[in-house]
């Protein structure tokens, strides 16, 4: 069972606090024919919303001043780079907790009322996603801006809403260039609770984020938590092109209140990548020596368990003989996964060529 992921009649937004939803949509036009689904979801979003004072009661009484006593691992890479796929290889150690799909969708709903509305979204949520042909499941470990842009109005997803303003939200919210240092504040504390709740949801020790967006945000993260872990994945920039693209163009379509162009996605993916990649290069001096480990996923792909070890052994993390066996068991159902195909034509070679040389020659990826 499941709903059409393309025909949806509200957007993610039907899960933001109401304070976050009118903040993100304030000042921002809404095109002709989306005005059905914003009032929609505008209208499910205050109903919703109306059970954030039980949930807050909870996090107040139960998690607020409950402290993150290990520190985090960050998995990094630009989007498409298989960020996912060495996200639900390390969630399978038992020490780590995640954010997961439903808690993506609806944050403020995980300390009260989440068994009634995760059967919910069980039921009308496709097995696989429509983009990737990975697997897809209520728990299942995802990434945590989806959450985030449900529980403050300053995340970069923003502009899966308003994609007019992709640039502005990449210069605030992706890389922090131009966001008042109130807003980088706010930032922190959402996702701080966002990490506790994880914590409590999984029943984990120690978070595991994988999450694109934070490859920007290494400065502001370290001031979160010092001795935090990192792992950046480099993948073919053709292919993380060409994936982008479909990924961006297809998840878009369900959830955007603006028109834009496939051009105008285009031209996005092109800009941002850019901006990301100069940004994480400048910003991996701050890290700590040993605590970050730079790996191509094409080298993860071919030698998963190894590559894991050495992700352990390298930020020092404990526990890998202890999940080992889980490890090995989630790779073995994976063997027969078949993933997209991709044919580089012309043009896409000419626009990596032209725009990610730098990736291209720094990573020794040529066609």
């Amino acid at each position: 069972m499941g709903f059409n992921f393309q025909k949806l009649p509200v957007n993610t937004l039907v899960g933001a606090d109401w304070n976050t939803f009118k903040k993100v949509s304030e000042n921002r036009e809404v095109d002709k024919g989306y005005k059905t689904k914003y009032h929609l979801t505008k209208a499910v979003c205050r109903l919703l919303s109306l059970t954030n004072v039980f949930e807050n009661r909870r996090f107040k009484k139960w998690l607020a001043d409950k402290p993150i006593e290990n520190d985090p691992v960050f998995i990094l890479g630009h989007w498409r780079s298989g960020t996912t796929f060495v996200h639900n290889v390390l969630s399978q150690d038992k020490q780590f907790g995640y954010n997961t799909t439903y808690q993506t969708v609806f944050p403020h709903l995980m300390l009260f009322g989440q068994p009634f509305f995760k059967f919910c979204a069980a039921m009308a949520m496709p097995k696989k996603r429509p983009t990737d042909n990975m697997e897809l499941s209520p728990d299942q470990p995802q990434e945590e801006e989806f959450a985030l842009v449900n529980m403050s109005p300053y995340t970069f997803y923003n502009f899966w809403i308003y994609p007019k303003y992709t640039r502005e939200y990449c210069k605030k919210y992706l890389l922090f260039e131009e966001a008042p240092k109130e807003e980088i504040d706010e930032f922190k504390k959402v996702f701080e609770r966002l990490i506790k709740v994880s914590l409590w949801n999984t029943k984990g020790e120690r978070f595991l984020s994988k999450n694109p967006p934070h490859t920007g945000r290494i400065k502001a993260i370290l001031e979160m938590f010092p001795n935090a872990k990192f792992v950046y994945l480099m993948r073919n920039p053709y292919t993380v092109f060409e994936s982008t693209r479909n990924f961006f163009i297809n998840t878009i379509q369900p959830l955007k209140l603006q028109d834009i162009s496939d051009e105008g996605i285009v031209n996005n993916i092109v800009e941002v990548y850019r901006d990301l990649y100069f940004r994480y290069q400048e910003d991996k001096k701050l890290i700590p020596e040993g605590n970050l480990i730079e790996i191509k996923f094409e080298d993860f792909e071919q030698d998963a368990l190894n590559m894991t070890k050495q992700i352990y052994e390298t930020l020092s993390i404990p526990g890998f003989e202890e999940a080992r066996p889980a490890i090995e068991a989630y790779l073995n159902t994976k063997k027969g996964y078949k993933k997209n195909k991709y044919n580089y034509d012309p043009a896409t070679v000419e626009i990596v060529e032209k725009n990610w040389d730098f990736a291209l020659n720094d990573w020794g990826y040529k066609l």
